[in-house]
């Protein structure tokens, strides 16, 4: 069981297939995997040590299921999160729309969570046909919701290490440390805890 402590809660959502596990694996492992990864179930944590601002800080990160099935499961991960990544694939304009029932679901939860909009394939839209988001449509909710906008290719890299300097470099402004050790959250106590809440509802 994962006890480690993190200082900033970032969770990844958006629809199966977005690419969020890609956009992780490539982030914290630098590696892209051409095999299709199969659907998350639940929720893949992995925690990354970065430096933002002059401060050491570990990010935690919440890869969640986008399946609607586990929609009522991946709502207990996005619960006190700081940031969260909502991700949509530039080849598929349902996964946009679905990515704005996201911002909605999770803001109406946490409504002080940094969002950040993450389009993910854009190696794939250099044919313009195969863009099915169109970048308008991007920009103005972006600029509706008050969401940074990344467009970025987990194959190639492309800004996926800007997406998240941006995210440690925003959350890091409002981190204090009192002492040499980072205070942070407790991963298991908190998914304890939310779980037990779900069950009693």
């Amino acid at each position: 069981m994962n006890t480690q402590r993190v200082d900033v809660k970032l969770v990844l959502l958006g629809r199966e297939y977005s690419g969020k596990t890609s956009l992780v694996e490539r982030f914290v492992f630098d590696r892209f995997s051409c095999t299709p990864y199969q659907s998350t179930i639940g929720n893949a944590f992995v925690a990354k040590r970065m430096e933002a601002k002059g401060k050491n800080l570990t990010l935690g990160i919440w890869d969640t299921a986008g399946s609607e099935r586990y929609e009522a499961m991946t709502r207990i991960y996005y619960r006190g999160a700081q940031a969260a990544v909502v991700c949509f694939d530039l080849t598929e304009n349902t996964s946009f729309q679905r990515a704005k029932f996201w911002v909605n679901e999770l803001l109406n939860c946490e409504e002080h969570c940094r969002v950040y909009l993450c389009a993910t394939k854009a190696d794939l839209v250099g044919d313009k046909m195969a863009r099915k988001v169109d970048l308008h449509d991007m920009h103005d909710y972006a600029e509706e919701m008050k969401a940074q906008l990344f467009e970025t290719s987990s194959k190639t890299g492309q800004n996926v290490h800007e997406l998240f300097q941006k995210i440690a470099d925003d959350c890091a402004e409002k981190l204090v440390f009192t002492d040499q050790t980072p205070r942070g959250v407790n991963i298991t106590k908190d998914a304890k805890r939310e779980m037990a809440r779900c069950c009693v509802k």
